[in-house]
């Protein structure tokens, strides 16, 4: 069952993803509502889980992470303990920032970011290679980022 959304909820979202410590007072503002009004809307996105969570976006070479590699994992074989595993391994890897199951010539898609390639090397050998079940795994080291955006069109 999905959550209505009407133009109001909508206003919020797309404020909220470009400045998430905006006031409430502030909000309520730009979107016309009063502060309890939307304060509750906002409450009920939260609860709705429309709102996952706020977070701060970090430049990462200023924290010595410049490295992005993008990790195309397949499977020997589809099997249920083998996905499960390797999925909940990605899931416990500070490094790996996103994690699809993809389709086509790999299995999974990984957004790695790290300080260099002794890092990536490490990353490999300790968490991904021991690991039952892995055929391949392909590595593209992003040169530059073109675009990285976090708003979704709402």
């Amino acid at each position: 069952m999905g959550f209505f959304m009407d133009s109001f909820d909508r206003h919020i979202l797309r404020i909220l993803q470009q400045d998430g410590r905006i006031s409430n007072q502030q909000l309520a503002g730009e979107v016309g509502l009063s502060a309890a009004a939307c304060w509750r809307r906002v409450k009920a996105l939260e609860d709705k889980h429309v709102i996952r969570k706020y977070a701060a976006l970090i430049d990462a070479d200023a924290v010595q992470q410049g490295l992005c590699v993008l990790v195309m994992v397949s499977l020997l074989r589809h099997s249920v303990d083998h996905t499960k595993a390797f999925e909940e391994a990605m899931k416990g890897c500070e490094e790996v920032l996103q994690c699809y199951a993809v389709t086509g010539n790999a299995d999974f898609m990984l957004r790695v970011v790290l300080s260099d390639i002794k890092a990536y090397d490490q990353f490999l050998n300790e968490k991904v290679f021991p690991l039952e079940g892995i055929s391949q795994v392909h590595s593209n080291f992003s040169l530059r980022e073109i675009k990285s955006e976090t708003a979704l069109k709402v």
